[in-house]
């Protein structure tokens, strides 16, 4: 099996069919898109593929090391995950194909209106450990 990232974005994708801010939603409209989520989530579990999800918070800080005795920097003049990703899902499945399915399905989360989001998702794979030689 194979782990993957499913990446949520605020913005940097391409404008998804029903672009309409989340701030911009009824109530009613966030908690089904959170039900969609959570259901889709618990299927995962049911099959074994369903690694780990978090929503992230919109505060976020880049921080660097700036040299001995000095205190980090922070922030700077580019974008920041906080700027641009909403949230995470982490699965395990056993082919590409598998992830790339999964991937459309939560495309189709439901935001404002009811409507699918068909939003896009970014898909990366875990990097694996490089082989070991032995001779």
């Amino acid at each position: 099996m194979a782990k993957y990232l499913l990446l949520k974005h605020y913005r940097g994708a391409p404008p998804c069919a029903n672009d309409v801010p989340m701030d911009q939603w009824a109530p009613e409209e966030v908690s089904a898109h959170v039900k969609y989520m959570r259901d889709f989530a618990a299927r995962l579990q049911e099959t074994g593929e369903f690694v780990d999800a978090q929503a992230l918070a919109p505060e976020g800080t880049f921080v660097r090391y700036d040299g001995e005795g000095r205190p980090p920097v922070t922030d700077g003049p580019f974008a920041e995950t906080k700027d641009l990703i909403a949230g995470w899902m982490v699965i395990d499945v056993d082919t590409y194909e598998r992830a790339l399915e999964l991937a459309g399905e939560l495309s189709a989360a439901p935001g404002a209106g009811g409507e699918p989001l068909h939003e896009w998702l970014e898909l990366r794979p875990f990097l694996t450990e490089p082989p070991t030689v032995t001779e």
